[in-house]
């Protein structure tokens, strides 16, 4: 906790430098951070969430490569353009003068580039994840929970996301779908808001866990008819709910509050 202390009292406030705008942008995202290291879904540095800069066509957020999820804040967040030139980033002290994963670069502007209804974009390396990667069979409609994702996209494995070129074939697989999995990789989910996003992850990562869960047992799995299937999926669509996120979100940032309230730094 005092290297963790000591790395967040380095790195100078951005508030006041930006809008008000993507000053909340910049809290909720350092806020899908601390909630993504929160319920185990983190991957060290290795992984990236981004968001759209509020206002600004060509601008997003994303963490400084170096950075663990539970030391993400406000004001650590960098902002780059969808051709990867950093456009703001904090003075970080007497630290490391932390860039960003180029990986990350090309997954995340990708979708930003070509969705602008995108707001945000989460991608991860959870065991579940990236077992259920690396199944033929995917994502199986075994509960109600992964029923939310029975026509989920598909994007096979090319190797580390380095190319400019695979950022069409990503946009192409993912498709109008909020979620895809990333063959032999991991899982990515987009949504409308930071919110919308972080609920979809995390629903995708239990729907994950319990499949495997299920078939560790080694016996006959439990098959639900086709048509209910439909039906259960076009329950979780959003037109035929409310959006996702909505209810969750403000009870997620006051547990956030109790337990750790730097990321608003």
């Amino acid at each position: 906790m005092l290297h963790e202390r000591n790395i967040q009292a380095q790195i100078s406030s951005m508030q006041g430098k930006v809008t008000p705008e993507e000053w909340q942008a910049r809290v909720d995202l350092a806020a899908c951070y601390r909630l993504v290291a929160l319920y185990e879904m983190s991957d060290m540095m290795a992984n990236h969430i981004s968001a759209r800069v509020p206002g600004e066509e060509n601008a997003f957020l994303i963490n400084a490569y170096g950075m663990l999820y539970e030391e993400i804040t406000a004001s650590s967040l960098i902002k780059i353009d969808h051709e990867g030139n950093i456009l703001a980033k904090p003075d970080f002290g007497s630290g490391p003068d932390y860039g960003i994963n180029r990986a990350g670069f090309v997954v995340h502007s990708a979708v930003h580039e070509a969705k602008p209804d995108v707001a945000c974009v989460i991608h991860t390396h959870t065991s579940a994840g990236m077992a259920i990667a690396s199944l033929e069979c995917g994502l199986l409609p075994l509960t109600q929970t992964a029923m939310r994702f029975a026509r989920i996209s598909y994007h096979n494995y090319r190797g580390v996301v380095l190319d400019l070129a695979e950022k069409e074939e990503l946009v192409r697989d993912l498709g109008d779908n909020n979620a895809m999995i990333l063959r032999n990789h991991g899982l990515l989910t987009v949504g409308r808001t930071i919110a919308e996003a972080f609920n979809a992850m995390h629903r995708l990562e239990l729907s994950c866990r319990s499949q495997l869960a299920a078939m560790a047992c080694g016996v006959k799995l439990a098959e639900v008819p086709r048509d209910v299937i439909d039906k259960t999926y076009m329950n979780y669509q959003p037109q035929t709910r409310r959006p996702y996120g909505v209810l969750e979100w403000p009870a997620l940032l006051r547990k956030l509050d109790k337990i750790d309230p730097s990321y608003r730094n």
